[in-house]
């Protein structure tokens, strides 16, 4: 294991802020920073029609293969590069592309569901939830999945109501419990934003 190697974990709800707090991060640190993204990590559904890939529940764990990244993220961790999937929106399906990652002194991952895997979590030394209400996450979910992922307004809706929510529910806010700072409102939070900020500084310091 490399100790010069600090894994940040960020989770919390879809549309909580996440994207914002990490590139915040990203922008600050850019060339000390991996990113490893849960979402590529979606199973991969060939033998299924882009109907029923629709149908499918996208919120619970098992919609994932966090043993994959599990074992992506302890090569990073002890300084070996992989062959990260890349997941497609647009087709709700894993593509044929990989990406290699590389590790670097810090590590950021990031997803709705990270914590809910105790092999996963353990890999992380700092754990991040972003906390934001509910009727926020669903205005920017709708305006993220239509504009930048091609689904419809009622796409959106039926999703949220049918998978988002109740997953939400039963997994991903019960998971608040492992993190070691909850951040309301993610990104725009400059006060917590500035605490991790100084700690990712101390660490790059001291590496």
């Amino acid at each position: 294991m490399d100790n010069n190697i600090l894994v940040i974990g960020i989770a919390g709800g879809t549309g909580s802020g996440k994207t914002t707090l990490m590139n915040r991060l990203i922008e600050r640190f850019g060339a000390e920073v991996s990113v490893l993204s849960h979402d590529n990590y979606y199973k991969r559904h060939d033998e299924l029609s882009y109907e029923q890939r629709c149908l499918l529940n996208y919120d619970e764990p098992d919609a994932l293969e966090t043993d994959l990244m599990a074992r992506h993220l302890d090569r990073l961790r002890r300084g070996e590069s992989i062959q990260c999937p890349v997941y497609d929106f647009t087709l709700h399906n894993r593509s044929d592309e990989t990406v290699t990652i590389v590790p670097k002194k810090v590590i950021i991952v990031e997803g709705i569901l990270i914590f809910t895997d105790k092999q996963l979590r353990e890999l992380m030394d700092i754990r991040i939830f972003v906390d934001t209400d509910a009727d926020v996450r669903l205005c920017r979910r709708i305006k993220r999945d239509v504009n930048k992922r091609g689904r419809t307004l009622e796409s959106v809706l039926e999703q949220y109501q049918n998978t988002v929510k109740p997953m939400h529910e039963m997994y991903v806010e019960p998971s608040k419990k492992y993190a070691d700072i909850v951040v309301p409102e993610g990104g725009k939070n400059l006060v917590a934003l500035d605490l991790i900020m100084g700690r990712i500084k101390r660490h790059l310091e001291e590496a």
